[in-house]
């Protein structure tokens, strides 16, 4: 399924403004949000902004301090964590070396007393659906890191848990691994159809694998939305600052009609923008910051090349990454260089410092923050 079908799904977990209090330490500070069955929703944050310990108590390793949390529309208060229908893979995986790969997954079987032919059966099922086959009788200290992580996901998934819960399950893997076991978790996700709930501080990784993200800072919700609109449309700055990069400008409101309102932002100059840009609860006079991700500015690198508006500046710097260069370019007026990013096509050259430079941008591109 697709985000869009999020308001058709029926909610699996129920999070009924959650406080956790360690002490005098605010952990979590009232957090209510919905994740939908079939839904793969991510807690998104920094360290120590509440994510994992919001997870924890949605597994029942913890009870919140006040508020409540249901799970398949049941209140989970009073409920241990090995009676609730979840199932949790961890930042280390929790894999048993002593035990073979299949002994690991058939560990939490064991308590339902299968017959050895069923328990036999439900390992196998479980080991193909991680592409595992065969791997059963392998010494599980003799695995690479991305087969251990699969064999803890095995091992949750046997279970048949209505939602599946990771603790930052990738964090240990190589870059190249990482990348490849995020498309892989994520088809198999889509494939079976379980709630997935991840904890998280990469910001990439949230917005590649998820439906949903909830942004966290300090203990609380910052914004819950899809990856999209969480990169296009962030609620305030602190949100834009921690997914992906952003440029802020400073901004002024100069007129306003019943239609739009034009802004006089540093180095841009005037702007209009329609109200219906403006967002909920922002009110025109509030605005004293626009944001500009580094793809909606646009190097023109032909004369012929033309934008919807164009301002000229100065490369300060040029990183190059491969397949994309990002320019650190100084705009009149601005004490900090803008960033942007360029994609790398065959005979494009890479500018180098002090390379004069027109720049183009788009006025749908501009973020307007307080």
């Amino acid at each position: 399924m697709t985000p869009e079908n999020n308001n058709d799904r029926r909610q699996i977990v129920a999070l009924n403004d959650v406080t956790k209090h360690f002490g005098s330490v605010v952990a979590l500070g009232g957090v209510s949000a919905h994740i939908n069955e079939g839904e793969f929703f991510s807690l998104l944050g920094p360290s120590g902004c509440g994510k994992t310990t919001l997870l924890r108590m949605i597994a029942g390793f913890e009870d919140p301090t006040s508020g409540s949390i249901e799970i398949d529309g049941k209140p989970m208060t009073g409920i241990p964590a090995n009676r609730r229908p979840t199932n949790m893979v961890f930042q280390n995986y929790a894999i048993f070396p002593h035990l073979s790969v299949a002994e690991n997954i058939a560990y939490g079987l064991r308590q339902k007393k299968l017959t050895k032919a069923e328990l036999a059966r439900e390992v196998d099922g479980a080991l193909e659906m991680v592409d595992l086959a065969g791997y059963g009788g392998r010494a599980s200290h003799a695995l690479s890191g991305g087969q251990r992580q699969r064999v803890a996901l095995a091992r949750a998934l046997v279970m048949k848990p209505k939602v599946v819960l990771l603790d930052e399950p990738l964090s240990a893997l190589d870059k190249k691994l990482r990348d490849q076991m995020q498309l892989e978790l994520r088809n198999l996700q889509r494939s079976i159809g379980i709630t997935f709930v991840l904890v998280t501080h990469d910001q990439e990784e949230a917005l590649i694998m998820s439906d949903r993200i909830a942004v966290m800072f300090d203990g609380q919700v910052a914004q819950l939305a899809t990856p999209e609109e969480l990169y296009r449309r962030p609620v305030n700055r602190q949100v834009a600052s921690f997914i992906g990069v952003m440029n802020f400008l400073g901004a002024q409101m100069s007129e306003e009609s019943e239609t739009s309102i034009t802004l006089d932002v540093a180095a841009l100059g005037s702007v209009e923008i329609p109200k219906t840009s403006v967002p909920a609860g922002l009110t025109p006079s509030q605005i004293s910051d626009v944001g500009v991700r580094p793809e909606m500015l646009t190097v023109l690198f032909d004369e012929a090349e033309t934008a919807e508006r164009v301002i000229e500046g100065q490369v300060e710097d040029t990183s190059y990454y491969g397949d994309m260069t990002y320019y650190n370019v100084v705009l009149p007026g601005l004490s900090t260089p803008v960033s942007i990013s360029m994609r790398n096509t065959a005979g494009r050259s890479i500018l180098q410092p002090g390379s004069k430079v027109r720049v183009g941008w788009a006025t749908d591109a501009i973020v307007l923050f307080k």
